[in-house]
């Protein structure tokens, strides 16, 4: 079971991001003692060498935006990410494939993905947009997902306008296994919505925002 207190990862996957702002990025996480960044995978190098010694962990998405890049894809992005020496993936799932109803190949997208990511214990975190689903869709995400190994299952990949509902958090705590984390990723107005979102089973959050 997850601690009750948040991991917080702080986050920067614009596509515009540059250098400085990563290095900015990692130097606030190491003084405030972050759980992790999470940068582009073209960072994912200088990220690791500027949290070295600190016990900040490096992370990167996998499929990002959208998902529905080919398998084959994904794990190339997969070893090159971790051969890089990243310890976290967010890997955003084939979202065409389940509004399609094809489960059939999500379930060939993971069991491709995990003994690779089980091979090098590195820590998965699976993607998904749940306001896109029916709540049907993320029961079922939640019972392929919850029991394949994954450490976090996240409700979002921040680069919509809006966080995940609060009634998403709950159906997804409700249904998935216990010892999956569950991560929100945004723009976060208020301490106060992060704590209405650790009460509704968040375990982590993806902060996003610019980094000066």
């Amino acid at each position: 079971m997850y601690s009750d207190t948040p991991q917080i990862i702080l986050t920067l996957t614009d596509r515009t991001a540059m250098l400085q702002q990563i290095e900015n990025l990692c130097k606030e996480a190491v003084s405030k003692k972050m759980y992790a960044v999470c940068v582009p995978p073209l960072f994912v190098k200088k990220a690791k060498e500027l949290v070295a010694g600190y016990p900040v962990r490096v992370s990167t998405v996998i499929g990002f935006p959208y998902g529905y890049n080919v398998i084959e894809a994904k794990l190339a992005e997969i070893v090159l990410a971790m051969v890089d020496g990243a310890e976290e993936l967010d890997m955003v799932i084939n979202t065409t494939a389940l509004v399609n109803g094809d489960w059939q190949y999500l379930a060939r997208e993971l069991n491709s993905i995990m003994p690779v990511v089980q091979k090098r214990q590195t820590a998965l975190t699976i993607v998904i947009e749940s306001d896109l689903l029916l709540p049907e869709d993320l029961i079922k995400c939640c019972d392929l997902y919850g029991v394949a190994g994954v450490q976090c299952f996240a409700l979002s990949t921040g680069t919509e306008a809006k966080l995940p509902g609060l009634e998403n958090v709950a159906l997804v705590r409700t249904h998935l296994a216990e010892s999956v984390g569950i991560k929100v990723s945004g723009t976060f107005a208020t301490e106060n919505e992060m704590r209405l979102f650790t009460a509704a089973g968040a375990t982590s959050f993806g902060i996003y925002y610019s980094v000066k």
